[in-house]
């Protein structure tokens, strides 16, 4: 069905393209605000994104704590896509923007995600994965040193925050299903939340996109007919743990990667990255660590976001969400707090 075409929307894609469009079709996206659509012109195909606002998205009940993050002086998805796009990360290109209105034109990348593609090419999935785990650890080396004053150095994967979205957790995925934990439990949860999130913020921090899984990796043919990655969805990037990035797409609920297939590609990160053996088995801890935290949270947003109607589509991924968690949690067994965390969820949650 075709999506409707706002003024400002055409004379943004005449400005850009000579042209005005011929249709304008709604494509997929995910829980934010933010809408996507596919605008044709006989000069081909560009994406708008609309943004109702420039102020950061979050629903009242579900909003990050308040002061995690300064307030930005222009759109982060701009800068940082200026950031990326300078440092050498492949991204669409920006072709107009109206902020004012909350239009920006993008390049149209096509549809093959990383996602798609190891559905439609299931032969490629280690070619693609390694490719986006070196592409990130190129991408952490050039994102070393930021700009004075910018957007992603603004925002950390701080205690507070890692502390909130386990709190997230507990409110949605258990205590908004009727999966209450007792006076005591509640206790022993919140006192290993806390030492969780105090642990994961004591390592040293990197670029982070955040949210660097396969439906927001393109696909594309890269130089002299090779395979390239493209990133989408970056403008929440801040800064974090090294592994927070390789967790999210190795462990995303999204996709079914055996522990074999996860080491093999934490070998090319510390091939990528120049780790030593030593630095290179922290990492895989490391990586269980942020994937404790990571799939809990995840848990709890699928519920919420559910519950608010914004995408009920991804409540069927609540269970591989904690059967991710579980598995770190049992490769972790020798860490008190967390053999105390998997006791917790196995007197409120039976095993999926």
């Amino acid at each position: 069905m075709p999506a409707p075409c706002s003024d400002a929307l055409l004379r943004l894609v005449q400005r850009a393209t000579g042209h005005l469009p011929s249709s304008v079709v709604p494509l997929p996206g995910g829980a934010s605000s933010r809408r996507y659509l596919r605008v044709a012109t006989p000069a081909g195909t560009v994406v708008a994104m609309v943004m109702p606002g420039a102020e950061r998205e979050g629903a009242a009940a579900g909003a990050a704590p308040a002061g995690w993050l300064s307030a930005p002086a222009q759109w982060p998805f701009l800068e940082v896509h200026a950031l990326l796009r300078e440092r050498g990360v492949r991204v669409p290109a920006v072709l107009a923007e109206d902020c004012a209105r909350g239009l920006v034109l993008l390049e149209d990348l096509g549809d093959r995600t990383l996602s798609v593609l190891v559905e439609r090419e299931p032969a490629l999935r280690a070619e693609v994965y390694a490719l986006a785990v070196r592409d990130l650890a190129r991408a952490q080396r050039a994102l070393a040193s930021l700009p004075r004053g910018s957007v992603v150095a603004s925002g950390a994967l701080d205690a507070t925050l890692l502390r909130w979205e386990l709190d997230h957790f507990r409110a949605w995925a258990l205590d908004a299903r009727g999966l209450r934990l007792g006076e005591a439990a509640r206790a022993e949860f919140d006192a290993v939340s806390e030492r969780l999130a105090r642990r994961i913020a004591a390592w040293p921090r990197v670029f982070v996109h955040r949210d660097y899984q396969s439906r927001n990796l393109m696909v594309l043919g890269g130089p002299g007919g090779g395979l390239e990655i493209a990133w989408l969805d970056f403008q929440d990037a801040l800064l974090g743990p090294r592994a927070y990035d390789l967790a999210t797409l190795l462990t995303d609920c999204f996709q079914d990667l055996d522990r074999p297939f996860i080491e093999a590609r934490l070998d090319d990160y510390a091939a990528a990255a120049g780790l030593d053996r030593p630095a290179r088995d922290a990492l895989g801890r490391e990586l269980d660590v942020i994937a404790v935290q990571r799939k809990l949270k995840d848990a709890g947003r699928f519920v919420f976001l559910d519950r608010i109607g914004a995408d009920p589509g991804l409540l069927r991924y609540v269970a591989p969400a904690l059967a991710r968690a579980r598995a770190a949690l049992e490769r972790l067994r020798d860490d008190e707090d967390m053999r105390a965390l998997a006791r917790i969820l196995a007197r409120v949650i039976a095993p999926s």
